[in-house]
């Protein structure tokens, strides 16, 4: 375990996305989303919110609430929304979203966050799924980015990251489970390695920085262990295997 006083900087100092997204086809997921006028966007495991923030940016009668458990975040995209004459259309809230009890919204973005409602890691996506049922108005629009794998893992590959097999599908299998729970597909895209890459790579900076500035820490070890773990799941388990589709779904009238 790293020692309480250790203290590494927040994701957002090196991120802008807290995922493998880049700032083209983020433009290109708010274009999918059709007309936001008047539209509610309710965020879930949010982080600090710069999707929903862009999204509200992107039509001044939009209205939005982000959820997340991390207080850090969330204040983070407090002071983002302040400092951008958003804050009179966010609330941003600190909560557990297994627990939340918000909605109706016309829009429901779940971007890499479908294990906030908790349950098995092979459910979270249909947890996300059927969440979202309950969460969208009739004709309302789920912005789901999940994984996949976009080739089958190798028993080596599985035994080096903490994913099991089953917890995801193939691209086809993942449209269609959204299409088995009542959505039909507006748009679909998926990350490049690159955007996986530029994503990985600034997700770990905090460490390294970290090890850089405290080279004679007794932490040190500890820190260089997890970072050390945390590449090996990338470069020898999930890297050009594990995928992140971007689904833009629409809640089917059927």
């Amino acid at each position: 375990m790293i020692h309480a006083m250790t203290k590494l900087t927040p994701l957002h100092e090196d991120l802008t996305f807290h995922g493998p997204l880049s700032e083209e086809r983020a433009a290109r997921l708010i274009r999918s989303l059709g007309s936001l006028k008047d539209a509610h966007v309710v965020d879930v495991g949010c982080g600090w919110a710069e999707l929903l923030l862009r999204i509200l940016e992107a039509d001044p009668s939009a209205t939005g609430h982000g959820v997340d458990r991390d207080a850090e975040a969330i204040a983070h995209g407090r002071e983002n929304a302040r400092a951008r004459g958003l804050a009179d259309r966010v609330e941003l809230e600190v909560a557990d979203v297994a627990a939340w009890s918000g909605g109706p919204a016309d829009v429901l973005i779940v971007n890499g966050a479908s294990q906030v409602w908790g349950g098995a890691e092979t459910e979270h996506t249909a947890n996300a799924l059927r969440a979202g049922r309950a969460l969208l108005r009739p004709g309302g629009r789920l912005l789901l980015g999940e994984g996949f794998w976009e080739r089958e893992p190798t028993d080596e590959q599985l035994a080096a990251m903490p994913i099991p097999r089953d917890q995801y599908r193939d691209l086809p299998g993942l449209v269609d489970l959204a299409m088995a729970h009542g959505y039909r597909l507006l748009s679909l895209s998926q990350a490049s390695l690159d955007e996986w890459d530029e994503f990985e790579s600034q997700h770990s900076l905090a460490w390294e920085h970290w090890l850089l500035a405290n080279p004679d820490s007794p932490e040190a070890d500890k820190i260089r262990a997890k970072a050390d773990t945390f590449r090996g799941y990338r470069l020898r388990g999930w890297r050009g295997t594990l995928g992140m589709a971007y689904l833009t779904l629409v809640v089917s009238h059927t």
